[in-house]
């Protein structure tokens, strides 16, 4: 039980750093149709060129510690979302490569910015999918159901969620990382997002206490709405604070790091509507975890390899950070 729930817990650290580091990088490329000119577009893919690859370490870290620590849990969910999670791996090869060839290219780099922001949005579209269909919670003969039992009005309206979010992170990333018309131009957009994800917030909060009874009274039942009160208000709070760095170029980092606490406000509450499950009324992770045997053997892994990537990812942010300037080439 202590152990399992020690990988539950890094299993959740390696999600939200991945969301976090990776949903600014995935949202660059979402709001690349927005900026036109061609050296608007270089300056976006200037400003993640450092450290995109890094970034989707958490991926692979967490999927790791999924199939280590959660066998059960890792093989029912690849097996239920088979085909979206395909597409969203398919969807990061278009974008890595086109961050290898856009940038040496010359006639087809129009080509290579569609497969940098399609694929960017796609893999955000998915992510968001995977996450509405298991919050909302899938039958439990899913893997012999339809392929496409994932795939619902709520799935989508998270999918749309996600891709608006990741956008907002990448606004108030841009906002730190540059000057001028860009940076002007990313904090037009980012207090636009912020209004959506608000709505997308509401509206995802409210559809699932109102279709899931056990979510219900898990933020309803006696003393918990005012336990649970301080999620709510903080988020509220930071969407103020937000709003209003964005008009203030003394304060270039807080809207990207209020936005980011937006977020862990955000995971914090899918924790309490879930907890302790895994896999929603299904499998949760002591019923998932893997012999104390394996887990043992896994700690010795974890121990070396997160001080590791935790390392050499604020080493990199911290060598690369100040703005981005427009005379650099490529990497």
């Amino acid at each position: 039980m202590d152990l399992a729930f020690f990988y539950f817990l890094i299993l959740g650290f390696a999600i939200f750093m991945y969301v976090l580091l990776d949903g600014f990088d995935l949202g660059i490329g979402i709001l690349f149709p927005w900026f036109e000119e061609q050296d608007q577009r270089d300056h976006l893919m200037r400003s993640i060129s450092h450290v995109w690859d890094g970034n989707e370490t958490w991926l692979v870290f967490g999927g790791v510690i999924l199939f280590a620590a959660f066998p059960a849990a890792y093989a029912s969910i690849l097996s239920m979302f088979y085909l979206p999670i395909m597409i969203m791996l398919f969807a990061l090869i278009f974008r890595g490569v086109a961050f290898e060839y856009r940038f040496k290219s010359d006639r087809s780099k129009p080509w290579w910015d569609i497969a940098f922001s399609a694929g960017s949005t796609i893999v955000a579209f998915c992510q968001g999918i995977l996450l509405g269909s298991l919050v909302q919670g899938v039958p439990e003969n899913a893997i012999t159901a339809s392929s496409w039992i994932w795939l619902t009005p709520f799935s989508i309206l998270t999918g749309f969620a996600v891709i608006t979010g990741y956008a907002l992170l990448a606004a108030c990333y841009l906002y730190m990382k540059s000057r001028n018309e860009i940076q002007q131009r990313a904090s037009s957009y980012a207090k636009r997002l912020l209004l959506v994800i608000v709505f997308f917030m509401l509206a995802v909060s409210l559809w699932t206490v109102i279709a899931q009874t056990d979510i219900r009274h898990r933020w309803l039942d006696g003393m918990n709405p005012i336990l649970l009160s301080p999620l709510p208000i903080l988020s509220i709070v930071l969407g103020v604070i937000t709003w209003r760095s964005l008009s203030n170029t003394k304060f270039e980092s807080r809207p990207f790091w209020c936005v980011a606490g937006l977020f862990l406000l955000g995971f914090a509450g899918l924790i309490v509507s879930l907890f302790p499950y895994l896999i929603p009324r299904q499998l949760t992770f002591m019923e998932a975890a893997a012999p104390d045997s394996s887990l043992i053997f896994l700690l010795y892994g974890v121990c070396i390899f997160i001080p590791l990537i935790c390392g050499y990812t604020l080493w990199g942010y911290r060598v690369f950070a100040g703005k981005i300037e427009d005379y650099q080439e490529g990497y």
